[in-house]
């Protein structure tokens, strides 16, 4: 089949051609040459002649108390043309544990070297694409891990001070080393200083930390189903969402080396990350949110609204300080789960980061800053735009539960309700057990639905729902979920590939060596036709009523109220489907249960639902003033239960 003209354009161009062709080709079409000012850097240096060499960055830490400060290592590809024509060079760098130990990307690449020690493959097409561009690309193994001193304390001060020193170092305010342990420096004399971050999960957890830190000469960042707060990562409001800490994480990507030096830095974990979901010091110094004032990088932000790895909160509140703080920003937001969008919408990915990275750290006035800030997944593989994320005309609407003709199945609309509504949890049903049965009465939930839409109502933004809630034991988590009620095809986001399917065929993306192949397997959507769809969710333990930062044991008979914050997403619900709001206990597989089985009582009159309704309030009432008739009940179908199949955030297929 012919190659359609959009995909040749990422095809790859493959180093064929000798060192003499390619200086030959850099001195005529450099994108510094002069044809007015450039727009896009072009494949003109050769990758196969790339310098590669290694630089241990002092990070002036001593994570495993050896009385060394620790080194990192720091692998490096850049362009021999433009080294020897004494020219300068951005950088962009990915800064991860994963590089040894489990590996990058959707076919798990890990680094690997030659006799000398010089990276021969460098994970994903980072390299492979933007360093014939002009580009130097920097991988960096964090301390504890691969050829790095030090230990992994799983997103502190250890872990963003391995990259930010990096970043320090191509900026001459850090040391170097040509070895691990020798005395022979190395300076970044080859680099402009101007860095650019990027990776997935922990990678771009690391990136949204350094940024934090608002270290001189991080120009943007590319954060991809990142972490911004590791508590959020762990527990929400006190209800864990994982049945293991950060010691465990901490431990699956230790070096050797580590695993027999910081046994001390593992106990850290352990004793100040205590599973009753209460907040500690080690929650504070993991917090990047806080320190949103302080980032002067420019963020563009991906992440799956299906992600149940990385949840949504984490881009949801880091999205929103940024916001507050005037940060330049740009967000794409997929119906998939823990995805990189090189595996959801590979050439547009390709083609967008390229003019990002031109635009933030090469100066190109390309356009890429007028063009819409958001790119959202409405269907597998449709997208639209929204030149605002969330759009100008969202108001928060408060939306009310209401009684309905038989138990559980209740009303949802503006006016205060009344009346109460009585569950158990049962730890063994998930969201998909309660939505299936929405309209029907059961013992595990109790859920709230308005009748059939006769308009779209777009939810954009992040929901926060208010439960006045009386347990029947000293102990009670609570999970409150929207659902969109009716027929869809989605991105079965449940599924092994979490929204994607990987092919056999493969696509080029830059230049290749014998070592390091810039051609990886095709994808595409995994799709599945659905009754209903879950979109939004937020958990909390009842005994932190009174604190986010502390719970305390409930009185059975007494009545609480607490907030539930929802995950951040961009959904519309269609003409002719319905909104539901379920409220329940344990979330089977995404929360862990309590150590009673609560029943729990709901005051509707002092329950709501506050959601980010595009045209607020006055959309919400245009949508249901209709008269349709309400469906009969049945048992609906949707994805299998949502699954939590590994406590680490990277990858997961």
């Amino acid at each position: 089949m012919p190659i359609p003209a959009r995909r040749r354009r990422f095809t790859t161009w493959r180093s064929l051609a000798t060192a003499a062709t390619a200086a030959l080709m850099a001195a005529f079409l450099t994108p510094a040459a002069a044809h007015g000012a450039p727009r896009e850097s072009t494949p003109v240096y050769s990758y196969e002649n790339a310098i590669r060499e290694s630089v241990w960055v002092d990070t002036g830490l001593d994570g495993d108390s050896d009385g060394k400060p620790d080194r990192v290592a720091v692998d490096i590809v850049r362009p021999r043309e433009l080294a020897e024509q004494g020219r300068k060079v951005p950088v962009i760098m990915d800064a991860s544990p994963y590089y040894s130990c489990c590996g990058r990307g959707n076919e798990g690449q890990k680094k690997t070297y030659d006799a000398n020690g010089d990276v021969v493959q460098m994970p994903l097409f980072y390299d492979n694409y933007f360093v014939p561009r002009g580009y130097a690309f920097v991988g960096v193994d964090l301390a504890g891990t691969s050829r790095s001193d030090g230990c992994v304390d799983v997103g502190g001060r250890s872990d963003v001070q391995s990259a930010k020193a990096v970043v320090d170092w191509l900026n001459g305010r850090a040391k170097g080393y040509t070895t691990r342990t020798g005395g022979a420096t190395a300076k970044a004399t080859w680099t402009n200083g101007n860095t650019g971050m990027i990776g997935k999960s922990w990678d771009g957890t690391v990136a949204n930390g350094v940024a934090a830190t608002g270290v001189k000469g991080l120009k943007t960042i590319v954060p991809i189903s990142a972490i911004s707060s590791w508590y959020d990562y762990y527990f929400a409001k006190g209800a864990p969402l994982y049945d293991s800490g950060p010691d465990w994480l901490s431990d699956y990507v230790d070096s050797p080396d580590a695993r027999a030096k910081c046994a001390a830095v593992q106990q850290k974990l352990v004793d100040e990350a205590p599973r009753t979901g209460d907040w500690t010091s080690l929650w504070t110094e993991r917090d990047y949110v806080k320190d949103a004032s302080k980032v002067k990088a420019s963020v563009f932000l991906v992440h799956g609204m299906q992600d149940l790895n990385v949840r949504t909160k984490n881009f949801g509140q880091w999205w929103s300080a940024l916001a507050k703080n005037g940060v330049e920003r740009k967000i794409w937001l997929s119906q998939t789960g823990h995805v990189d969008p090189f595996d959801f919408r590979r050439a547009a990915w390709v083609d967008t980061l390229h003019r990002w990275f031109d635009h933030e750290l090469l100066g190109y006035d390309n356009g890429i800053d007028d063009e819409p800030m958001a790119d959202i997944e409405r269907h597998p593989d449709q997208w639209v735009t929204s030149s605002v994320w969330p759009p100008r005309t969202t108001a928060t609407t408060t939306l009310r539960p209401g009684t309905g003709t038989e138990a559980g199945v209740g009303t949802l609309g503006l006016r205060t309700g009344s009346g109460t509504e009585t569950f158990t949890d049962d730890p063994q049903l998930s969201e998909t057990d309660w939505a299936a049965h929405i309209d029907q009465s059961t013992p595990g939930k109790a859920g709230f639905v308005t009748k059939p839409l006769t308009h779209d109502l777009r939810l954009s933004g992040s929901s926060k729902v208010t439960v006045t809630a009386t347990p029947t034991t000293s102990t009670a988590h609570l999970s409150a979920v929207l659902v969109d009620l009716g027929p869809d095809t989605i991105r079965d986001y449940a599924a092994s590939g979490e929204g994607i399917t990987t092919l056999t065929d493969r696509t080029c993306w830059g230049a290749s060596t014998t070592g390091d192949s810039a051609c990886f397997k095709e994808t595409q959507a995994n799709k599945t036709d659905v009754d209903y769809n879950v979109f939004s969710r937020g958990w909390a333990d009842l005994g932190n009523y009174a604190s986010d930062l502390k719970g305390v044991p409930l009185t059975p008979g007494t009545a609480y109220t607490i907030t539930l914050d929802l995950a951040a997403t961009d959904h519309v619900v269609p003409k002719g489907h319905r909104l539901a709001l379920i409220v329940a206990g344990t979330d089977k597989d995404l929360i862990d249960p309590p150590s009673s089985t609560p029943t729990l009582t709901l005051d509707l009159s002092r329950t709501s639902a506050r959601v980010p309704l595009v045209g607020g309030a006055d959309s919400f009432t245009r949508a249901t003033a209709g008269s349709a008739a309400t469906p009969t009940a049945s048992v609906l179908d949707g994805v299998r239960d949502p699954r939590t199949a590994v406590r680490v955030p990277g990858e997961t297929r």
